[in-house]
């Protein structure tokens, strides 16, 4: 199995929890510990490549992958979308306050 097939595979098993039940919760977000993480990647340790191809993976699939240090969290990339937009005004006025 090549390393991107590693990856898909490990996206596709993450991706599919994200809708089972666990964990008092029928569906929604999740953490995975680091060492599930390389058990579930095959790895003995993990690279930033192997995390940076896992973010790439689950985003194709509609998911997020938030690096914690010592775990990992797997979000909707829907769950962002109604977030609030900042506007450059906004940012500006931020900028000019600090210098201030």
């Amino acid at each position: 199995m090549t390393d991107d097939k590693h990856y898909f595979r490990a996206a596709d098993i993450l991706a599919n929890l994200y809708g089972r039940e666990f964990g008092g919760k029928e569906s929604g977000r999740y953490r995975v510990s680091e060492k599930l993480m390389r058990q579930l990647l095959q790895r003995r340790r993990l690279y930033e490549a192997d995390i940076t191809a896992m973010t790439r993976a689950l985003f194709e699939r509609g998911y997020v992958l938030v690096d914690m240090d010592s775990f990992y969290v797997v979000l909707s990339a829907n769950a962002f979308v109604n977030y609030r937009r900042v506007a450059d005004a906004t940012i500006q006025q931020a900028l000019e306050r600090e210098e201030g």
